[in-house]
């Protein structure tokens, strides 16, 4: 199905302005067709007749449409009364329900007015085959519905600074509260008189100030939101939250008005209490789990530091040799989870990392070996758990290359990864004299790379000389990130 955007550039004749404002109504007009128990339809001229761009479904009523409407030309029968409502700019009602099926409709045709002139048709049209009983909820909805499609017809609809979405955005079916020109309140529906009383205010709101009794719930010593008292008067069209004893609310508010003078305004409310919870929640995990990492690497450094402790002070080459190479692997895992306690992300920036991983050849280079170092390609972002297992296979064929592919007088390494999609691809390349007939040694290094490239990278490796000179290790292995698949709560 096309969006508003695409219909418009094929059907419409409209202005930058004009359409911007189409998209303006589109993105708030859910409140219109919750308030008045209908479908929303929005219609543009087009070659002597109207073609549907948009079309919106009450979430508090029964729908008229249950097939899609975007794209359909308007029956015949129904132009006259929609060709009224542009050309006069003022609203229209059908005289008689429309029957669709086993049914009634009844329809109003709201011009929709942008810098004093008609540019588009919004029909609503409520489904009559469901009798209500006339609540005084479903009165006052019916009443700011009509106020909002009037502001529509006029061009004071929508509001160019209402709040973008964002989670935890009060809804019509979460609570509202009606106000008048003081701010004073006029109406709260019971999930709204609820809300305020979680809050902290008693009895009922009805007849109150509403931002001077909010005032008296917070707690002096707490930041408040700048935005709140134009919210809680009704004075601008913006969102804020209001938290007190652990209860927040988010509140939205909708200036009502007539010809631009101040007729009150319409505030959404919505407890936002559990939602905020689990958000703070979700940021003290997010931030143990970063002081998890800075600690493990702490504590690597610690034993990293202890290593090479232990062989200075050793007297047998092989020890040294031995405790050098625990030591430098440590460092590896060490680096890693430096990273990782640096981002919110349990992904590591591995074109990053393999900077520091190359400049430990140097430590392994003995003084007249001159080895240089080279990385080509991308890793991209790679998953923590085999973050952890690359780095250090790559530490592994780097340290090897250095320090049995090269010659005497030292050489080049270079490292080369491809990525495509989940399939990584690396090739560790040195200059040396070349594997022998004899292929890889047998030796610890060797076992730790075949282990984690086949258990922790799901891939395969590989030894082969190089087209010219040296050794060329290939390494296959999977890189899917199952955390970027999970859906936050």
């Amino acid at each position: 199905m096309a969006n508003l955007g695409e219909m418009l550039r094929v059907h419409g004749n409209l202005s930058p302005a004009e359409t911007e404002w189409l998209h303006l109504l589109v993105v708030d007009w859910q409140v219109v067709a919750d308030l008045s128990f209908s479908d929303l339809v929005l219609w543009i001229e087009r070659d002597g007749g109207f073609v549907a761009v948009a079309h919106s479904r009450p979430s508090t009523g029964v729908t008229v449409h249950q097939d899609d409407v975007v794209g359909l030309r308007l029956p015949v029968t129904r132009l006259d009364l929609m060709r009224r409502a542009l050309t006069e700019g003022k609203i229209q009602h059908s005289q008689e329900p429309r029957w669709t099926g086993s049914y009634a409709v009844r329809e109003d045709l709201v011009p929709v007015v942008c810098a004093g002139r008609a540019i588009a048709v919004l029909s609503r049209e409520a489904n009559l085959g469901i009798a209500r009983s006339p609540s005084r909820l479903e009165v006052n909805y019916l009443a700011l519905a009509d106020e909002l499609c009037g502001m529509i017809a006029r061009g004071e609809f929508p509001h160019k600074s209402a709040p973008a979405a964002r989670r935890g955005l009060p809804r019509v079916g979460d609570g509202i509260v009606r106000l008048d020109p003081e701010g004073v309140v006029v109406y709260a529906s019971p999930n709204a008189m609820s809300g305020f009383h979680r809050l902290g205010l008693q009895g009922s709101i009805v007849g109150t100030l509403l931002a001077a009794g909010v005032t008296e719930q917070l707690d002096a010593s707490a930041p408040v939101d700048e935005s709140l008292p134009l919210v809680l008067t009704g004075r601008a069209a913006w969102r804020t939250e209001v938290e007190s004893r652990g209860v927040a609310l988010s509140l939205r508010s909708i200036p009502l008005t007539e010809y631009g003078r101040k007729k009150g305004a319409l505030i959404l409310v919505r407890d936002v209490s559990e939602l905020r919870l689990r958000e703070r929640e979700l940021m003290t995990k997010d931030a143990t789990i970063r002081e998890i990492h800075h600690r493990v690497k702490n504590n690597l450094q610690t034993v990293s530091a202890l290593l090479r402790l232990q062989a200075r002070r050793s007297g047998s080459p092989e020890t040294r040799s031995a405790l050098a190479e625990a030591q430098r692997r440590v460092s590896t895992i060490a680096v890693v989870h430096e990273t990782l306690s640096q981002t919110i992300d349990e992904t590591v920036d591995f074109d990053d990392l393999i900077g520091r991983i190359l400049s430990m050849a140097a430590d392994i280079a003995t003084p007249e070996k001159r080895v240089s170092t080279r990385f080509e390609g991308t890793f991209g972002m790679i998953p923590a758990d085999v973050a952890t297992s690359l780095a250090v296979v790559l530490t592994e064929l780097v340290a090897n290359a250095v320090e049995h592919g090269l010659g005497r007088l030292g050489g080049l390494v270079i490292v080369r990864a491809t990525r495509t999609g989940e399939e990584l691809t690396v090739e560790v390349i040195d200059d040396g004299a070349g594997i022998g007939s004899e292929g890889p040694g047998s030796g610890l290094g060797t076992q730790i790379v075949r282990t984690l490239v086949n258990a922790e990278l799901r891939g395969t490796i590989a030894w082969a000389p190089g087209a010219t000179c040296g050794t060329v290790v290939t390494v296959h292995a999977l890189v899917r990130d199952d955390a970027s698949s999970r859906q936050a709560p």
